[in-house]
């Protein structure tokens, strides 16, 4: 009798799994952005959202939650039902950078999360304002030596500060650090001259170069973008040892049932190969970049590393 209620009981639990998979989504799913709006994160979560509500066949809304460069949202996350109704756009801002620098982390990037789908890579170039004196990186790093400790950066993410750090350390040059809680809030100062340089991921930064209102020095790619193809790589333009890349995914809070990551996997993979999403995204600078769960697990993992060490090897101290 025991062996037979056992195998009862699997059965409704099995009925029960496949019936909450077959009505998912039956509400609104949250989409959390640990960013406000005005940086390149919000607009790119909105597009994969409107993508996602199209395809699932109910609303997605975008809900931002910014502050302590994206943790305060995945801190959030952690806490969240699992039950597929909340997810969030995380870039290695949030999973690898604010762990890395911090001595004691509010959650476990690895463990307190269930990875989706990978979204992509941002295209992130380096901005001076057009009133710096170079047109080139190598005359950027000549003019900070020949002033040091007198121009002036800005940063809206731990990414951004550790570029700048790699960037000071390999071109033994020194220069001031404004941090902000956003690319968004940095813009009107980069545009009005109150800041120098800054390296952005936002996407209205490619038509105020164009328009010559700022100039891109170099790319932090491996090929140059054809979004701005005259300007070179980082490696091109003479800064090779400027290595960190920005990546975003799609995670769910722990523990989320597997049937519910895999249609979200699949989705949102489908969502990256349209080409009206492809567009949209490149027009903000991300590259799309899907993958398996386990795939964005090992992205997550082999940052999180990487990151420890350059933080450590940088001599940045942590918060």
């Amino acid at each position: 009798m025991k062996r037979v209620s056992k195998a009862a009981l699997a059965l409704v639990l099995l009925l029960c799994n496949g019936s909450a998979l077959a009505q998912y989504p039956s509400k609104p799913i949250r989409f959390i952005v640990g960013f406000p709006p005005g940086g390149s994160a919000d607009p790119t979560t909105r597009i994969l959202g409107a993508a996602l509500a199209q395809q699932l066949g109910s609303p997605v809304v975008v809900e931002n939650r910014p502050g302590a460069d994206s943790a305060i949202a995945a801190e959030m996350m952690t806490r969240q039902p699992p039950d597929g109704y909340t997810i969030m756009f995380a870039s290695n801002s949030a999973m690898t950078a604010a762990v890395a620098l911090r001595k004691q982390p509010a959650y476990d990037p690895l463990a307190d999360f269930t990875p989706i789908s990978m979204v992509g890579r941002a295209t992130i170039f380096f901005y001076t304002h057009p009133s710096v004196p170079a047109a080139t990186l190598q005359e950027f790093i000549e003019h900070a030596r020949a002033n040091p400790g007198k121009l002036v950066y800005g940063t809206g993410n731990p990414l951004s500060i550790l570029y700048n750090v790699q960037l000071m350390n390999s071109a033994g040059i020194s220069m001031l650090h404004v941090p902000y809680k956003g690319e968004g809030p940095l813009m009107p100062d980069i545009i009005a001259g109150r800041l120098h340089s800054s390296f952005l991921s936002q996407g209205n930064a490619i038509s105020l170069a164009k328009e010559g209102k700022l100039r891109a020095l170099a790319v932090l790619l491996d090929k140059r973008s054809p979004l701005l193809p005259e300007v070179p790589t980082i490696a091109e333009a003479g800064a090779p040892a400027v290595t960190v890349r920005q990546w975003a995914g799609v995670f769910g809070p722990p523990k989320m049932p597997r049937d519910i990551v895999e249609r979200l996997n699949k989705e949102v993979n489908a969502a990256l190969k349209r080409p009206d999403v492809l567009e949209q995204l490149q027009r903000y600078g991300y590259a799309a970049e899907g993958s398996t769960p386990e795939g964005l697990t090992a992205i997550n993992r082999d940052d999180l590393a990487l990151w420890r060490r350059l933080v450590r090897e940088a001599g940045i101290p942590l918060e």
